[in-house]
């Protein structure tokens, strides 16, 4: 079987199986490819595991089907796929026989390195009550919350949030573990759940090396084309995005790229679509493939994400290497380069701040927008240049750069 982005081998064994193998990594995450609704972490862990050093060798256990969905995908769900030198199974959690073959391989490695990706996953539970109770052998625990120990994200769900974390807290302490935080920010936030943490912060790696698309110039005339792209829920504040546009005086097209997580959002944003003026025009344009993101960015003037919080944004990313100026919160690691030419950052955060931003660029001219988006670009280049990223797998597979 191949897995998503790999290449065609024969059926693969568990990473460990390998004696020439140096450091063995177990990473289990909740959403991976070729699921497009489960947003930065696929790409995050993708990257992780397609840049792993040599004497790093990935397994990867994820889910069988993509997020909020319930088809597997085809031909993966219960089989061991290759990815390059990462093994990869595809589990479907309700299946006992999927278990017995996983642990089948499993139990012959004893890994240096079990990497954790989310706080509230059912992977991450399970994972950590594999690891206690023994089933599974690793050194050393690596867990990356994603985002999820920041305020806003602490606050959905906030009571039952509350309940578990009563729960998950001391089991976590007694384990050799380390936090990896994506920013100095994030870090600071697993700190103040976790005061006991230790933390190491090693930026989220991108795909993009550089400007992948250029701006086509517009057309004369044309009405500002803004976009959003990114998985519809409360922490990305779409609802604020539609109510900005309830201000414009100019006309405007939004197109809107994502999986609906949440239904009754989504309703509150059909809600307050109906009430739009006719000069705004709003569509929902469905999913995208991943391949597609920068492409479609290179279709906008600018990319409408008033985030509730990021804790790196790889959407960001994309939209800049597709000279798509971002109209953006402050609640991300990108506000320098929005200033710097990337885009805008809005502070603060309110329908009547993010509706000025708007209506800057509908007033803007065709070749004022074409301006605004090689500057974009040129701020993402030189956001590459002074950023080269490290693999977090090769800095904690070197014990003395971790933190004591």
């Amino acid at each position: 079987m191949t897995a998503p982005g790999g290449t065609r081998t024969p059926e693969p064994t568990a990473a460990g199986d390998s004696a020439a193998a140096e450091f063995r990594v177990l990473i289990t995450v909740g959403c991976f490819e070729p699921g497009v609704r489960g947003g930065g972490p696929v790409r995050s862990v993708a990257n992780i595991i397609d840049t792993a050093p040599h004497h790093v060798v990935p397994t990867l256990v994820t889910r069988d089907r993509d997020l909020g969905t319930t088809e597997p995908y085809p031909e993966l769900s219960g089989r061991w796929c290759r990815r390059g030198r990462s093994a990869i199974f595809y589990l479907n959690l309700r299946r006992p026989a999927h278990y017995r073959l996983l642990w089948q391989r499993l139990r012959r490695v004893h890994f240096d390195l079990l990497y954790v990706n989310g706080i509230w996953s059912v992977f991450s539970l399970l994972s950590i009550l594999a690891l206690r109770l023994r089933l599974i052998r690793a050194t050393a625990v690596l867990l990356a919350p994603r985002g999820e120990c920041s305020v806003a994200a602490l606050a959905l769900n906030g009571a039952k949030k509350r309940a578990f974390l009563r729960l998950w807290r001391p089991m976590l302490r007694r384990l050799p573990l380390t936090w990896h935080a994506s920013t100095q920010a994030e870090g600071d936030d697993i700190r103040a759940v976790f005061p006991w943490a230790r933390v190491i912060v090693q930026q989220n790696q991108t795909a993009a090396p550089g400007v992948v698309a250029q701006p086509d110039p517009g057309r004369p005339g044309a009405p500002a084309r803004l976009v959003f792209i990114g998985r519809i829920s409360p922490m990305k504040n779409l609802d604020l995005a539609i109510a900005a546009l309830a201000e414009a005086s100019r006309p405007v097209t939004f197109d809107i790229y994502g999986p609906m997580e949440d239904a009754a959002y989504w309703a509150r944003c059909e809600a307050l679509r109906a009430r739009l003026p006719a000069h705004v025009t709003v569509n929902y344009r469905g999913l995208l493939p991943h391949d597609d993101v920068a492409p479609t960015f290179a279709r906008y003037d600018a990319f409408l994400f008033p985030t509730r919080g990021e804790n790196f944004g790889h959407v960001i990313a994309e939209s800049l290497s597709a000279c798509c100026p971002v109209i953006c919160s402050d609640r991300t690691p990108w506000s320098a380069v929005f200033e710097a030419g990337g885009g805008r950052v809005v502070r603060p955060l309110t329908v009547a701040g993010l509706a000025q931003e708007i209506e800057r660029v509908a007033g803007m001219s065709a070749q004022e927008r074409h301006r605004a988006r090689l500057a974009a670009g040129a701020a993402y280049r030189q956001w590459c240049q002074e950023n080269r990223d490290g693999n977090v797998l090769s800095v904690f597979a070197a014990p003395d750069s971790l933190p004591s």
